[in-house]
Parts: structure tokens; sequence; C-alpha cells
């Protein structure tokens, strides 16, 4: 169903919306490049002022677009509101850190006096997908917009009125008309839009086939892209970890989002010693949880965001225990409205079972069994993704070996892995390359200009 809202939870077509034609993409990108042009020469402090304002906005409007999240994708409202709330953290942190990110860095040469100067490229287009619908696009906004760029939102179909929101949040802060524009539009027309010279570069999350097409038109027009891609996170767990903690922060990690974030933990991979102890511990904490209406404080699980995301998932889940697999837990959908399915632990995973080493975008778990450190890393690397790792043990060597040998673009040693407008977040391999967040996120979309002077 093209652009629409359509309430996960009930399977209600809310609202839908027209695309835009060409002729209109094609205006809105050129009010965005009037606007770059005058944008580009105001000062850092009146664009923190500018984030410190949208900052203001939504931690006033939490409630009300924590909703709107919930009625287009269906995370629960406790969530959907927390998400907000870490979208005014981001545009405070960059007001407050951006200008010093961004200040002139002098370098010894063999010049009188030579530094580095970060200026913006111009429009830089988001592809952005449903699953944070505020938070994604946040977390590549503010330090774009702190760093002088200006930005298109190309969001995904079923989030149409959360991607209005975020524009109409950054139009009220104050930042002047043109900077920061929501383009409700198909995604054939990204291609065309790249090749556009106006528009400077690009930046996408979403699926490794969406990354990949954006790839190719950055690369046919020779632009900067910065993609962040699917993950099949490893969560290792070794004898002398704390398996309780280990436990109850597997299921929490697995089910953000009713299991649908890249960096929630998908493989489970534990020590023999310890796994029939930890198998009754994730046992135990699945057992706690809750699915149903996620406007519902009780709740822990809502709706998957779409049918097709429901059926993806029901799909897999056959075919791995059609390979061998054994269903510990769930494994089938519920039978109500909505898009709704069973909070899922499967095991017995053959080394042949190729889908143990695929994405699975909803509440399933995957449980293997290794004999010590260096089986636990070589089952955690062989999968073509790289974004998080999750590790658990007290072992100072074991640590640094993991630190050392995990594949990742990040590792948590005895914690969940996670965002944080302070740290670098991006991966390698088939998960994306490029960094959001961090020093390394706002250079990202900047002319690093080399100055020599005699």
């Amino acid at each position: 169903m093209g652009i629409a809202t359509v309430n996960p939870a009930t399977g209600e077509v809310v609202k839908t919306f027209e695309a835009l034609s060409d002729a209109e993409i094609d205006s809105k990108v050129a009010i965005a490049q009037a606007a770059f042009l005058q944008y580009r020469q105001t000062s850092f402090e009146q664009r923190s002022q500018w984030l410190q304002a949208a900052a203001a906005i939504l931690e006033a409007e939490k409630d009300r677009l924590g909703a709107l999240i919930t009625l287009e994708m269906g995370k629960t409202l406790k969530s959907a509101i927390a998400e907000v709330e870490k979208c005014a953290v981001v545009c405070r942190f960059y007001a407050e850190q951006g200008a010093q990110f961004l200040a002139d860095e002098a370098i010894a040469s063999d010049a009188s006096h030579s530094f580095i100067r970060y200026q913006p490229l111009g429009i830089i287009l988001a592809v952005m997908p449903w699953n944070f619908p505020f938070w994604q696009v946040f977390r590549f906004a503010a330090p774009a917009l702190m760093a002088g760029n200006v930005g298109l939102l190309k969001h995904a179909s079923n989030v149409p009125q959360c991607a209005l929101a975020i524009a109409d949040v950054i139009r009220q802060a104050g930042f002047p008309d043109g900077v920061f524009q929501a383009l409700l539009m198909d995604s054939s027309k990204v291609a065309a839009l790249m090749a556009d010279d106006r528009i400077k570069a690009a930046t996408l999350t979403g699926s490794e086939p969406a990354g990949a097409s954006l790839a190719i038109a950055a690369g046919k027009n020779i632009k900067k892209v910065v993609l962040e891609l699917g993950g099949s996170d490893p969560f290792i767990v070794l004898p002398s970890a704390d398996l309780q903690a280990a436990a109850a922060t597997a299921v929490t990690s697995r089910m953000l989002n009713c299991g649908q974030t890249c960096i929630s933990a998908k493989r489970f991979i534990v020590a023999n010693s310890i796994a029939d102890e930890f198998e009754k511990l994730l046992i135990a904490e699945y057992e706690q949880l809750k699915v149903g209406d996620p406007m519902l404080p009780e709740t822990d699980l809502g709706p998957l965001s779409t049918s097709n995301i429901l059926e993806d998932i029901d799909r897999q889940v056959q075919a791995i225990v059609q390979q061998g697999a054994r269903i510990l837990m769930g494994g089938t959908r519920l039978d109500r409205p909505g898009n709704y399915y069973q909070p899922t632990l499967i095991t017995d995973i053959a080394d042949d079972n190729s889908l143990g080493r695929e994405e699975f975008f909803g509440p399933v778990g995957l449980l293997f069994r290794v004999a010590d450190i260096n089986q636990a890393i070589a089952l955690a690397n062989n999968t073509p993704f790289g974004l998080g790792s999750s590790a658990w043990t007290n072992d100072p060597a074991e640590q640094e070996q993991l630190i050392d040998d995990i594949e990742a673009g990040c590792v948590f040693i005895n914690g969940m892995v996670k965002s944080d407008p302070r740290l670098p977040f991006g991966g390698t391999k088939r998960s994306g390359f490029g960094r959001e967040l961090g020093v390394h996120g706002i250079h990202e979309f900047v002319n690093i200009k080399t100055i020599w002077v005699k």
C-alpha cells in the first residue's frame, strides 16, 4: 500500500498520502539549495541555539510524538517516548560539542601556518527506516545541521506522519525554511535524486538490498554515502560471566523494539559448561514477557511493524526448523488481529544450517553451544554481517581476545549494545560503512579542507 499509516496492532488503515510528483520533488530540492547558500553562513552559536530549541520541543511533546510512533510502527508507547527523549539528547550533545568538533585544527607542516577547516557539503539525502522513526533521523540530522548542511528526508513509506512531524519540530525550533524537508516519495525516485548535482551526499539506514542500491547510485555519481545496514549480532557468554545478568540482558536486547533492531542480540553463543544453566535462565526471562497492546504500560512486546515482516519472520522460523533446528519456546503467530508473533527461542542449529547466520528481524533468538572462546569467536564471525557484538566474561585475557578478534563495528563487554551520541556507531562487512554519532559522525558530511599558508 503506497505511503500510508496502518496501525500494526489492528491492521486498520488510518491515513493515506499522495506521493510527490517529480516536479514537486524538484521544487523541494531547489528550496533546499537556496536555503543552504544562506544557512551555511550562520554561526555555530546560532545553530546550537536552534538545536537546543529542537531538544526542548521534543521533550515537551514526547507523549504526543511517542503516541504517533506507536500508531505507525507498533513499538510500545513507553519505548516510543524514550526514543523521543533520546532524540533530545543527541540534539543537545551536538549543540554543546559541535563547535569544538568542527573548530579549525592546526597541523604542523613546512608552511608558516597550516590547518584543517571543516566545511559543510550542501544537501544531504537521508533514506531512513521505520524501526526507530525519530532516532534514526535525528542522529543524522543533529550533526548534519550543526555542520551547516541541509537535509532532505526520504522516510519509510509506513511512517509518513513521523516524517512530517520531524520536519515540523525542526521548523518550530527556528531553523530557516528549507533547511530540513520531508519528501513523501517512492523509493524508486531515490536513484534520480542521487543523479541531481545539487544533492552532495547521502546516508541510509536499512536493509542490505536498499543499501546496495543507494551505494550503486552514489558510486555512479561519485558521491559520499554512509550506510548502516543489517546485523546478526553475537551475544557470547563464557563461564566466568554473571549468568543471571547476562540472561536478563540477552532477552532485553533481543526483544527490544519487538526484535526489530539491527544491533539487538540475535545469536546467543554459550560455552558448553554453562549452557544448560543459561538456557534455563533464558527461558525464565522469556516467560515473563507480556505481549499485547503497545499503548498499555504493562506490555513488553507489541506487534511487528507490518504484515510483510510478520510473514517473513514466520517463514524464517519454519525454514530453520525444517533444516533440523528445534524450537524451545514460541514459534508461531498469535491468533489475534494485528501483526503479533510469539517470543521465540530456537536451538540445535547445525553448522550447515545457513539460516543460523542470517538476520532475524523479529522476536526470535538463536541459541548455540560452543566448546570454548575460540569456537565462540569463530561462530560469531561466521556471518556476512559485522555491526554490533556483546560478550560476557570477567576474565581480562578473554576480554582482550574478544575485543581484538570479533569482526564488528563495536564490542560491548558485559553490557548490551546500544547507540550513544558520544560514541561512533556503524559496522563492517555487509553491515555497511561510515560512522554516525560522536566526533566521527559529524565529520562524515563535511569537506575536510587543508589550508597551507607561506
